[in-house]
This record gives structure tokens, sequence and C-alpha cells, in this order.
């Protein structure tokens, strides 16, 4: 499986927008065990440290991942989430504690033999999709658990079922996925991905192990790639950032980035 290490060596999703809330919110993401980083980026909590005087709006941009996510408050409701092409925006109370799982690109099919693509685009009870990982979560999370004790739980379900899985690692499909992500996504999809099957097939592998297009996919990666160089608002404007990423004009490149944020590059990046 070292392709899958070179995907977690190639691609760090990043999530940016809990830096621009409230200040009594925080958000942080754990490692999980070393011989779990090629499945899972991270687990994560999102919670409040007090109550908020109102709602909190949390804004997730595209990320390219699969997460799986719960209320630590209220465990008996988890909820899978799949490949987004957009933003999504939760609406949350005003005290609250969340927990996550993030996927690296590919491994919830990889993990559960799920189809990504029946859950792109949307979120669903995590019972109607995975009814034993539901269970499990109800019966082991509650309020009271520590940051340490979350990721150990999570380790220790997600070491115990790796040791069940039959992983199916075609690697016309994970070939297609370093050209991608070594080149952050500025690609040809018809002449760069070449990797010895018909476009056909691997648009098959992409709709099942991504949730969407290799060239969807490849945006999301550009996108992604953009928040991790955190350009200033001056070198966006100066230094054509929309042309050096694959964009023959700059109106496509803020139409694309505010659909995958929510807002402008210029909003996004006040520096």
């Amino acid at each position: 499986m070292k392709i899958n290490e070179q995907i977690r060596h190639l691609y760090q999703p990043i999530q940016p927008t809990i830096r621009q809330s409230d200040k009594n919110v925080t958000y942080q993401e754990f490692l999980p065990d070393q011989h779990l980083q090629q499945l899972i980026y991270c687990y994560w909590q999102l919670k409040t440290t007090k109550p908020l005087s109102n709602q909190f709006n949390y804004k997730v941009v595209a990320d390219g991942c699969i997460d799986i996510f719960f209320e630590l408050n209220n465990p008996e409701e988890s909820f899978v989430m799949g490949f987004c092409k957009k933003y999504t925006e939760f609406r949350l109370d005003n005290n609250f504690n969340y927990v996550g799982i993030r996927f690296l690109p590919t491994m919830f099919p990889q993990i559960f033999g799920i189809n990504a693509a029946d859950l792109s685009n949307r979120f669903e009870n995590l019972d109607s999709v995975l009814p034993e990982t539901s269970k499990f979560i109800t019966r082991h999370f509650h309020h009271q658990l520590t940051s340490e004790q979350i990721k150990a739980t999570f380790d220790g379900y997600f070491l115990s079922l790796m040791a069940k899985v039959d992983f199916d690692i075609d690697n016309r499909l994970y070939e297609a996925m370093n050209i991608i992500l070594s080149n952050f996504g500025v690609i040809n999809i018809e002449k760069d991905l070449d990797t010895g099957i018909s476009p056909r097939q691997l648009q098959r592998l992409f709709k099942y192990y991504i949730g969407d297009t290799a060239k969807t996919f490849s945006k999301v990666v550009q996108f992604q790639n953009i928040l991790k160089a955190k350009p200033s608002r001056k070198s966006l404007k100066e230094n054509k950032l929309f042309y050096d990423i694959g964009y023959y004009d700059q109106s496509h490149f803020i139409k694309d980035f505010k659909n995958f944020y929510g807002v402008t590059p210029t909003r996004a990046f006040r520096g």
C-alpha cells in the first residue's frame, strides 16, 4: 500500500474557516495511530469553550475527503459526509462538541466497501450507511472523554477493522491519483491520465473511490493547494496566480474558488 502512503505525503487537506470564527470556538486535528495514517488523514474536534451568545455558522470547504462525525454529547446520532464539490454550511447550536474522522481520498470505500458516489454532495445518518460503526460510536463515546481518549478509542476500532479488510488496490487508479496530486491538480485529464485503462474505466474508478470525476477531484486539489499557499490579496492581484494554477482567466478562477470556499479569494485571504 505504498502508493496510499504517497497520497498522504502529497495531499494535506485544509479546513481554514475556523480561524475567522468565534474566539470561544476551537478546532483541533489529531494524528491517528501510525498504522492508520495511510487511511485516515486525521481525527478532529470542533467545540465551544463556553456557550456562545448566538448560534454558530460553521462552513466546511471542499477538501476531497469523506468524514464521519457526531456530537459528543449525543453520540446516538452520527453522520457521514461524502465528497462535496462545493462548500457546505452547518448551523450549530451555541454550545457544541463535535468530533470526526477524516478519511484520505479513496480510503472510505476501501475500508467499508461503500460506493463513494452514493454519498456525494450530502451527509447521511451513519446508522443507515454503516450500522455497526454507528453502534460502536453510541456505545463507546460520551461527553466526558478527553481528546486522548477519543483518539485511543478511534485507533482501537480502526486498527481492528483494518485487520479484517481485504484492500482492493488498483494501481491504475493510484497512478492517476499520484499524477493529479504531484501536479497540484493542474493537468489535462485526457492527455495526462494515461495509466493503462480507458477513460471510461478510469472515471468509473474515480466515481466509486472518490465520489466524482477525475476532473472535479483535480479542481478540488487545485483549490486546496491555493489554501496551502496562503497568497496575499496583493499577490493574487499582481502575480496572476489564476494563470499559474491552470486557469486562463481570472473570472473562472474566482467562480470556482467561491464555489469551493463560499467567498472570493480576496475575502478568504485578508493578508
